[in-house]
């Protein structure tokens, strides 16, 4: 079947016991049992519950995946795939990384006893460089925040499989619709379902789906006891958003192409970075593994934080807001806001620097939100 109809259908059948064709919010802690023998599938909501199983049955699905895993919310779910590596394994991951992601490897992982090298740029050769004999993991995120700098998937998944190594590919930024990095040989995908799976701003998720037994054991084992799980009614707010995710990322795409040929020629702006055009390094390998570009852009303006600070000061219809993905367009300062807690010198590695703004556009109509922009950048 096709992307929409596993969307609206898989793992939502209509309701046993009413017919209701929404799955129910199932806000039950616990369900009776029929007998002290008997071993139901839902006996505990920590444990499972009707409404998140239908939330992982429709993720795995989606992602071409066999098993699907929902959390508390996207770090969760990327601190839960993180379980299955021990003390003395070490991470393998891009320079260009999603701040949350570098907390967890740093603040986290790293006084646990697992260490993580950060590559000197997207290619796969950068991260053959890097791999060790205790290398256990290579962690993606393919397009990268806030750079949009694009991994080969295939070749890293070929290169690790080859030294035994598990590839993980956070896919937050282009959900399933226009990247299934299973297909392309990864191990694990992790999304922050607060993002394009929600779409609405209304909810805090995440997800770990694989295809991968053994992988899976492991995720769902911690997932029960560590008990970072969504509430029944979180589940619900992401299956109602997935419905409409194929139409969503069609109209998100669109006008960001719309929005990135307009900033391209723009005389503030320095550069225009967004996979789609034709000016990004990757585009051709962009193409290739991806059916489309998504809604983020990056650009960077001539004048430094000034114009930045002119630009998220000056728009109407983008919000000033941390986050990204939802119906509304939203303005933000890398530098300043989701890498604000880095030092400058680690930001300046990263190649975070404060001239830069991100985009996550929107479902407004196109010409509203360039003109939006276009006043804003003529008070620079």
């Amino acid at each position: 079947m096709h992307f929409e109809t596993l969307a609206i259908h898989d793992g939502q059948t209509p309701d046993p016991v009413t017919g209701a064709v929404s799955v129910p919010v199932y806000q039950s802690s616990t369900f009776g049992r029929e007998s002290l023998d008997s071993r139901p599938d839902f006996f505990y909501s920590r444990i499972g519950n009707p409404t998140r199983s239908a939330l992982e049955s429709t993720l795995a699905l989606l992602e071409n995946g066999r098993h699907g895993l929902a959390f508390a919310s996207g770090v969760a779910a990327m601190t839960a795939a993180l379980q299955v590596l021990k003390p003395g394994d070490h991470i393998v991951t891009g320079r260009d990384v999603y701040g949350g992601s570098y907390r967890i490897f740093e603040q986290l992982m790293r006084p646990w006893g697992v260490e993580t090298s950060y590559t000197d740029s997207e290619a796969t050769d950068s991260y053959a460089k890097y791999i060790r004999p205790n290398t256990k993991m290579i962690w993606l995120e393919t397009p990268s925040n806030p750079l949009l700098q694009i991994t080969d998937i295939q070749a890293i998944s070929d290169l690790a499989h080859e030294r035994g190594i598990i590839v993980a590919v956070d896919n937050t930024f282009l959900s399933p619709f226009f990247q299934r990095p299973l297909e392309l040989g990864a191990d694990i995908v992790v999304h922050s379902t607060t993002k394009y799976l929600g779409g609405h701003s209304d909810v805090i998720g995440g997800a770990v789906v694989t295809s991968d037994d053994r992988l899976h054991h492991t995720i769902r084992m911690y997932q029960g006891a560590a008990g970072a799980i969504p509430g029944p009614w979180d589940c619900w707010l992401v299956l109602r958003g997935l419905k409409t995710l194929k139409i969503r990322m069609k109209e998100h795409e669109a006008t960001a192409f719309h929005l990135a040929r307009a900033l391209e020629s723009h005389p503030a702006i320095a550069r225009v970075l967004y996979p789609g055009l034709e000016s990004h390094p990757q585009h051709k390998l962009a193409k290739s593994q991806m059916k489309g570009f998504g809604g983020m852009l990056t650009i960077a303006l001539k004048d430094g934080l000034p114009a930045v600070q002119k630009l998220l000061e000056g728009t109407k219809l983008f919000v000033l807001a941390d986050s990204l993905g939802g119906v509304e367009s939203l303005i933000s300062s890398p530098a300043k806001m989701t890498l604000g807690a880095l030092s400058e010198q680690e930001r300046q590695l990263r190649g975070c620097t404060e001239d830069l703004v991100r985009l996550s556009i929107g479902l407004e109509n196109a010409e509203d939100l360039e003109t939006d922009l276009m006043n804003a950048l003529a008070t620079i």
